[in-house]
């Protein structure tokens, strides 16, 4: 059985959230809290599997009160958060604290999308639940000393030629992934990448503007026509798929979705050995399902570099261990080691 608490200050959400988890066989919600102190408290009491953790809240919010149970009393924490500015962009906040995941507050009965927002929240419980996390610490000098990502000399591309474009897909567990790779790459990095991320609808701009401030390079939400520019990175927008036509521009459409997912990193990866073949890089990051994974294969056996991100740093392993397992991956690898195999291939590719 899964034990949650539900930290939430509407009593008509609070009531919703606890009925949806309770109706799942497998999910107990063992306490509630109507603000942050009283998440804190009933985690340090309860030591549940999983937290669901609202952003705003009275006497300590859900982005301090995640702060100190990640300090404190470490424990799988999904924010359920509304798509107002304020609240996308203290979402992303709390992934910074330590946060795993977060999704869209569910809407009420009646809504098209009611069954859909209330299964993903039950199902990202389940998964939240088999996340290993650790401590935050306040004080930075108490952390654990990073080894340092070097250039790795493996992985080069016919000739030495520099890659055309680096592709890019993910899904739960991807923010922090793609935010790590982003902080290994200068802002004079010498080719376009594009990424399909799986994110709630309504999210994709703050997480656009999230992924900024942690990076050297311009980052921005892709348009159709859009002509990928070296140094800059393309999130697919929400609810179209993105794709390459064959002049190398951005294209978006909005056939039927694929693996459940509309903007899916199959039918990206697929464009793009369309277009790029052996001159592309694939990178699948940490997700649940399939989404992509033929593809890469498919990617690496037109030539491609592909990497995949490792079990021990995945959030989620389903959509890299898919790819590891059918021999899409180049290589395996944690974020930082992948931004540092993205800088040799384009310094190789100049001759450095």
């Amino acid at each position: 059985m899964i034990r949650v608490v539900v930290a939430e200050d509407s009593p008509t959400l609070r009531e919703y959230l606890v009925s949806i988890l309770s109706g799942e066989p497998d999910i107990e919600v063992v306490a509630i809290a109507v603000d942050g102190l009283q998440a804190v408290e009933a985690v340090a009491r309860h030591r549940p599997d999983v937290v669901t953790m609202d952003i705003h809240m009275p006497r300590l919010g859900g982005l301090a009160a995640t702060r100190r149970i990640m300090e404190e009393t470490p424990c799988p924490i999904v924010v359920v958060s509304s798509t107002m500015s304020d609240h996308v962009a203290a979402t992303f906040r709390a992934l910074d604290a330590g946060a795993v995941a977060f999704v869209h507050r569910p809407v009420g009965v009646g809504h098209p999308r009611q069954a859909i927002e209330a299964a993903e929240l039950a199902q990202t419980v389940r998964l939240m639940a088999e996340v290993k996390v650790v401590r935050r610490w306040a004080n930075p000098s108490k952390l654990p000393r990073e080894p340092v990502a070097r250039p790795m000399p493996e992985a080069t591309l016919p000739s030495g030629t520099r890659p055309a474009v680096v592709a890019i897909g993910a899904s739960t567990g991807g923010p922090v992934a793609l935010q790590a790779i982003l902080a290994g790459l200068p802002a004079d990095f010498p080719i376009p990448l594009l990424a399909v991320q799986h994110i709630s609808p309504g999210f994709v701009g703050g997480f656009a503007d999230w992924l900024a401030s942690g990076s050297a390079l311009p980052v921005q939400v892709a348009k159709a026509g859009d002509v990928p520019r070296p140094g800059h990175f393309y999130l697919a927008p929400d609810n179209a798929h993105m794709g390459l036509s064959m002049d190398g521009t951005i294209k978006l459409d909005h056939s039927a979705p694929e693996n459940s997912a509309r903007p899916a990193v199959s039918h990206f990866f697929r464009s793009v050995t369309r277009v790029h073949g052996a001159r592309a890089v694939g990178v699948l990051l940490s997700g649940m399902g399939v989404d992509g994974a033929m593809e890469l294969r498919e990617m690496r056996d037109a030539g491609a570099v592909t990497f995949a991100q490792d079990k021990e740093s995945s959030i989620v392993h389903g959509m890299p261990g898919a790819a590891i397992a059918l021999g899409g991956a180049t290589a395996v690898l944690k974020p930082d080691d992948i931004a540092a195999r993205l800088l040799t291939l384009a310094r190789k590719a100049e001759g450095h």
